[in-house]
């Protein structure tokens, strides 16, 4: 059985290859914990592509590909989810979200909370260091991909 923190090492995992390929170093996977399977990977693409909404969460969720099992599966993702990526996972009723951390930017979490998301944050401080470095050296790159 995958548990919590060998899934965010596969989700570590995806944002390590963004920030090798230049892009955020966010990643997420997709779990389905009945079969102890990981169903899908992603990473945050919005620079290697030009795509806004590429997002590590969203990019992760259209990897998973057409599926009716949505409200049986796990998310996983290094970083607390915006809003547009909360929004994408409430909208397929995804009932369990594990982030790596909300130290460097918190997400719609309050939002996850209201439609009873269980909302696990592991606090990793692999998570914090990565994304803190990322934002202290790429600034511009940071405020781009939050809005700012």
């Amino acid at each position: 059985m995958l548990d919590d923190r060998t899934l965010l090492q596969a989700a570590l995992e995806e944002a390590e290859l963004g920030l090798r390929e230049g892009g955020l170093p966010i990643g997420s996977v997709l779990v389905d914990p009945r079969k102890g399977q990981i169903v899908a990977r992603g990473h945050n693409l919005r620079v290697q592509t030009g795509d806004p909404t590429a997002h590590a969460e969203v990019v992760c969720i259209r990897n998973a590909g057409r599926r009716r099992d949505w409200p049986h599966l796990t998310l996983v993702s290094t970083l607390s989810p915006c809003v547009m990526c909360t929004g994408t996972s409430l909208l397929y009723r995804i009932p369990r979200v594990v982030i790596g951390e909300n130290t460097n930017f918190l997400g719609a979490e309050d939002l996850f909370r209201s439609r009873g998301v269980e909302l696990v944050n592991l606090h990793d401080a692999h998570c914090i260091e990565m994304m803190s470095r990322f934002v202290r050296e790429h600034p511009d790159l940071w405020n781009e991909d939050i809005g700012v």
